[in-house]
């Protein structure tokens, strides 16, 4: 799986999107049958494919990613841990970037980081 997620990044480097994504996809799928949802690695690994999500204009995807993982990181890891920090960022920009973001989804955005 780490080889798989580093050909995914390698794909996302040279603009391969489709290909990039899907593995994405396919390793926090993954990481989450072999480890479960609340390990750091699959946090990781879901803070990849969220931020890809959102580079690519996927955001109620990645919204929807990001809801389900965000509250576990923070459980698991705590506030302050850097995998709970990326992935609130990634939730941050996903409504920032939201086409029709409202003044609240950017005070939210504001807020959750």
């Amino acid at each position: 799986l780490t080889l798989y997620s580093n050909l995914a990044r390698a794909y996302q480097r040279v603009e391969r999107f489709d290909e990039s994504l899907r593995m994405r996809r396919d390793v926090y799928s993954g990481f989450s049958k072999l480890y479960g949802e609340q390990h750091g690695d699959t946090l990781t690994v879901a803070s990849n494919l969220a931020n890809l999500l959102v580079d690519l204009g996927r955001i109620e995807e990645a919204k929807a990613l990001l809801r389900k993982t965000t509250p576990v990181a923070r459980r698991v890891l705590g506030d302050g841990h850097d995998i709970t920090l990326k992935l609130r960022r990634a939730y941050a920009m996903a409504l920032y970037r939201a086409d029709g973001a409202t003044l609240d989804d950017i005070r939210e955005a504001v807020t959750t980081l």
